[in-house]
């Protein structure tokens, strides 16, 4: 089945803007693009107005876009249990979140997150104002340019659980933007050397080099695997999440992982995954994986 990447609208300057990266990203991956309005159940007449916010952005996308299929579709139902439907046939599904100023990054509200936690495909969370010159390198003037190169994909990557799912979505991710891979491991010491012995810098050196040992093992089939993809990694002592955030500055997108697993409680995002999606400052593609 041919596949499309999906992209939910309400309207809203966050949906808007996650529809031109979702364009943006169909015209990467050769695939058409499809605008879904999902609304709750009004009468017919507002039934018919919600139908033209659909139909008038997949109009407004095809001008900007002339190389991408795009279709609009409006659904009645509730969001999240729509769009996390819609996703199971989807490449990927792209939503909207707000954008805000400083330290405090993305308000991702509970659709998102409901969306996030349950999609068994990969969710993209794109910014309002996110411009397509956000996610290239600076010209000469210190501006972001689309005539300069694209940023590099940020990857967070678990050297005690990495998964094939993840690590090939940020590799196809950079080499469809003809860009480098940055691959972000965070580690802290295991708790018997954390609480049971005194500052060691000569240990603290040794798990260092162990830890930047293990992520050079995970990826050297990577590397061979995707020889025009330039690698950068870094193994750093610390909050993952925090070190995430930090490379999404300078980042065209940060790549993290879901662990899809049955809960009593329900569905689980993860606590570095989800700080990464509320304060990234780059748009952050979450893939599920087992």
């Amino acid at each position: 089945m041919l596949r499309t990447v999906i992209v939910g609208l309400d309207g809203s300057s966050e949906s808007r803007a996650a529809a031109e990266w979702a364009a943006g990203e169909a015209q990467l991956r050769d695939l058409p693009l499809k605008i879904l309005h999902v609304w709750e159940p009004v009468p017919e007449p507002m039934a018919q107005d919600r139908g033209r916010i659909s139909r008038e952005a997949a109009e407004g996308i095809a001008r900007r876009h002339p190389g991408v299929e795009v279709t609009g579709e409006h659904v009645a139902g509730r969001p999240a249990e729509v769009l996390a439907e819609a996703a199971k046939t989807a490449e990927l599904l792209v939503l909207g979140s707000r954008g805000l100023s400083g330290i405090a990054g993305f308000m991702v509200g509970s659709v998102g997150l409901s969306v996030v936690a349950h999609a068994e495909r990969p969710v993209v969370l794109v910014r309002a104002p996110e411009q397509s010159d956000d996610e290239h390198e600076v010209d000469p003037v210190g501006i972001p340019s689309a005539a300069a190169s694209l940023r590099p994909v940020v990857l967070g990557l678990d050297t005690k659980h990495p998964d094939d799912t993840l690590i090939e979505y940020a590799f196809d991710a950079a080499a469809r933007r003809a860009t480098s891979l940055r691959v972000v491991h965070g580690w802290n010491p295991p708790p018997y050397y954390a609480y049971a012995t005194p500052a060691n810098p000569v240990l603290q050196e040794a798990l260092a080099l162990s830890d930047s040992s293990a992520l050079t093992e995970v990826l050297r089939p990577w590397r061979h695997k995707h020889p025009d993809v330039e690698v950068v990694e870094e193994s750093r002592y610390g909050s993952p999440a925090v070190h995430l955030v930090d490379a999404s500055r300078e980042a065209s997108l940060v790549v993290v992982g879901r662990r899809m697993r049955r809960d009593p409680l329900g569905a689980h995002i993860g606590h570095v995954t989800h700080a990464v999606l509320h304060h990234s400052a780059a748009p952050v593609a979450v893939v599920p994986h087992g």
